[in-house]
């Protein structure tokens, strides 16, 4: 897991072109970034791991397909926005991804009611995460 947030963080980022962008006041030191996401990795890891071993007899299928959505997109978002620029198509992705992760708190809370409330934090920083994208795209 942490390989995956190295290579989200180091990678996809082209700090040059993103440095030379307008940005809000509120937006956070590039610093604040790196383990707020190790942060919410963790606790996305620890949800998913209640929602698998979780003994509840229901159909799991729906949550699988939200997570995988989910992080699919949420692993798009840095290639789009670091390494192509393109701010409008990565604030179409945050959208999807936020509309994806409400939907996993759904299915998750269904099956783990811990699993759900741990997706809270990462729900709420995706969402400030996309008010600052949209203040970027704005702003440029």
């Amino acid at each position: 897991m942490f390989f995956l947030i190295f290579i989200k963080n180091n990678f996809c980022m082209d700090l040059t072109w993103y440095n030379t962008l307008n940005k809000p006041d509120f937006n956070p030191p590039a610093q604040v970034f790196g383990p707020v996401w190790a942060f919410m990795y963790t606790l996305i890891f620890i949800s998913f791991l209640f929602f698998l071993y979780s003994k509840k007899a229901e159909n799991k299928t729906p949550g699988f397909l939200a997570f995988i959505i989910q992080i699919l997109l949420n692993f798009s978002w840095s290639p789009v926005f670091f390494m192509l620029h393109n701010i409008e198509l990565s604030f179409a992705i945050i959208i999807l991804l936020i509309i994806s992760i409400i939907l996993t708190i759904i299915f998750f809370y269904r099956i783990s009611k811990i699993s759900g409330l741990l997706l809270l934090p990462y729900l709420a920083w995706t969402c400030f995460a996309a008010y600052l994208n949209y203040s970027i795209m704005v702003l440029n």
